[in-house]
């Protein structure tokens, strides 16, 4: 009864908190909390080789001098800063962020910081090319981001060079410092002045102490140029908004502002041989991810020397914005939806709380159920879909809604539920089953009970724990009259789930309900409906030994993305689970790890990468 206990108020104190975290937002903050969505560009001359952006020869991958030659071959010959802003437009991204200058200390603008190495006097481009970028983003009426990385790799009076070498010691030649100080801070001037950003997105700051960067400077310099300049994290910590990294968070960042920066294959520039493009499918799911707990995406692009967007880029960011256009009301000026237990999926609000979107990414002819809303409700819709959609009321809070095949996206599919008054929710109870509830044949529908199942196993109320079934299902015979034969059949299937299995993994690595074996060695996967693309698993630190269906044995493939060497945020790991496979209830998916489970839960922060 203690277990019960905990759990319950556990539930309780998310579902009380829903609105009681929510602050008055800053106002310079507003645009940036509304846009969700940004383009980040990486583009230099390391898209001339397709190599690594300037950590190939910090690493010493290639030597420096052989890096800079790349110049000769950044050309620029086909750049066309309407067409790049026209695609980012379309993709429904509200801003963009270019990299002005990386940390191989290549200014792509017109420096005249003193010994400045530009684009302009040294490429094969000789030309300004943030300029016309900028000019083209305040014409199309999208916000305007600087990337600028604080330390420069290239400069003979900056500290460090390579992993291996640096030029000096700051406190054995403080003069040469000071000079860095004075050119990075001028080119800071210089951008603020000639472009006028919305937005500085720094990086590198992990090089020096805020003191040694003089970052309270740097701000006062920044906002004398504009007050309203918003400033990303990684100029000491102290920035507007958090900037998490590849790892999509598992829970809700502390910060009230936050953007996930994230590429589109494993590489931020430009590298031909990276083929392991996410599709468009995986980057509206990661999207939706975002906005459901208030913040933003800045989906990373890598153009070639030439000024062109590879193929599977702008394919990726045309799909994008065919989502994001029919779903437009349902991604900006929203906020962070419901906790996890009220619908099986990612919610968002809109900001008077009086309307609530529903995101799907899977399809369920079993209806979809929204549980424990108090607020009574005016009207269900879908989104670009205008016939009707019926629901009943399960009880006084809970709604059971049918989606007609044709109202689905083929990625994410959004209910629009208008409320009369702004959303207040019921507590939510924990999901206590007998062992003669679960399988006694009642008015509730079997798949509703079978859901209830996996919800109680969910918790660690596993109703078959001490009964007699065993883990293959066979003569399982309870002692049940009348009983439910399709909820039977369904448990002597997934008996193996079932069978002395413990309570589920913490909310926000999977999207759905778990389970775990007694040994902890294997994680099960309750998948309701029929998913539209892969499953995903988050923050899961184990090797995958084998993954399968359970009561068929099909083995299935999986693929990790954004697992990064120097990273310990571990990737996502997709699941393509083959549609002829899926149980017409609850398809229950085993995944035999390398040892007991381990899960990455910690904060993700700035780290040296971009």
């Amino acid at each position: 009864m203690h277990k019960k206990l905990t759990i319950l108020l556990l539930i309780l104190c998310s579902s009380f908190n829903i609105i009681a975290q929510t602050k008055p937002p800053v106002k310079k903050m507003e645009w940036f909390a509304d846009a969700k969505l940004g383009i980040f560009i990486h583009w230099g001359v390391y898209s001339v080789n397709g190599i690594s952006e300037s950590w190939s020869f910090y690493n010493n991958y290639l030597n420096h001098d052989a890096y800079m030659k790349q110049l000769k071959g950044f050309n620029a010959s086909k750049y066309n800063p309407d067409q790049w802003v026209q695609l980012i437009k379309e993709s429904g991204a509200k801003y963009a962020v270019i990299t002005t200058k990386h940390h191989d200390g290549i200014s792509l603008w017109d420096s005249k910081a003193p010994n400045a190495t530009t684009t302009l006097n040294s490429s094969a481009a000789k030309r300004d090319l943030v300029a016309p970028f900028v000019s083209s983003l305040k014409k199309y009426g999208l916000k305007t981001g600087l990337y600028y990385s604080l330390p420069d790799w290239s400069y003979r009076d900056y500290d460090g060079f390579t992993r291996d070498k640096k030029r000096y010691k700051l406190n054995e030649e403080p003069k040469r410092w000071a000079i860095f100080q004075n050119y990075f801070q001028s080119q800071l001037a210089e951008l603020s002045t000639k472009f006028k950003p919305d937005l500085m997105w720094f990086d590198g700051d992990w090089e020096h102490s805020s003191a040694e960067w003089q970052s309270d400077k740097v701000r006062q310099l920044l906002q004398s140029h504009n007050p309203n300049v918003i400033i990303n994290a990684r100029l000491d910590a102290h920035g507007d908004y958090e900037t998490p990294e590849q790892g999509v968070p598992i829970v809700k960042p502390a910060s009230p502002y936050w953007e996930l920066c994230y590429t589109m294959n494993d590489s931020w520039g430009y590298q031909p041989y990276d083929k392991k493009y996410k599709s468009a499918n995986m980057i509206i799911r990661t999207l939706v991810d975002c906005i459901s707990m208030g913040g933003n995406l800045l989906l990373d692009i890598g153009p070639k020397a030439d000024g062109t967007i590879p193929i599977e880029q702008q394919n990726i960011l045309k799909g994008l914005g065919r989502w994001t256009n029919k779903h437009a009301e349902a991604i900006y000026n929203t906020k962070a939806g419901l906790p996890n237990g009220f619908f099986n999926g990612k919610t968002t609000l809109s900001k008077d709380e009086k309307i609530l979107y529903l995101y799907l990414d899977y399809k369920d002819n079993n209806g979809i159920l929204l549980k424990n809303i108090e607020t009574p409700i005016e009207q269900v819709s879908v989104m670009g879909y205008t016939g009707k959609i019926s629901y009943i009321a399960v009880n006084n809070t809970s709604y059971l809604i049918q989606i007609p095949e044709l109202a689905y996206d083929k990625d994410v599919t959004v209910i629009r539920i208008k409320l009369k008054s702004p959303v207040k929710l019921a507590n939510l109870d924990v999901p206590v089953l007998s062992f003669s509830d679960a399988l006694t044949k009642t008015n509730e529908p079997a798949n509703f009970k079978i859901k209830k199942i996996a919800s109680a196993v969910n918790y660690g109320l596993n109703p078959f724990k001490d009964s007699n079934l065993e883990s293959d299902g066979l003569n399982f015979k309870p002692n049940v009259n009348p009983i439910d034969q399709q909820v039977k059949n369904w448990v002597v299937k997934n008996a193996e789930a079932l069978y002395q299995t413990e309570k589920g993994i913490p909310e926000g690595h999977f999207d759905g309900r778990t389970a775990l074996s007694k040994d902890l060695q294997t994680l099960y996967l309750f998948v309701e409906g029929k998913p539209n693309g892969q499953i995903a698993i988050k923050g899961l630190k184990n090797q995958i030994n084998r993954i399968r269906i359970i009561g068929e044995g099909t083995m299935l493939e999986h693929a990790v993305y954004n697992k990064l060497y120097w990273s310990k945020v571990p990737g996502i790991i997709y699941i393509d689970i083959p549609k002829d496979r899926l149980d017409k209830d609850v398809t229950v998916i085993a995944v035999l790890l390398d040892g007991p489970i381990e899960l990455y839960r910690e904060k993700v922060s700035a780290i040296e990468s971009n």
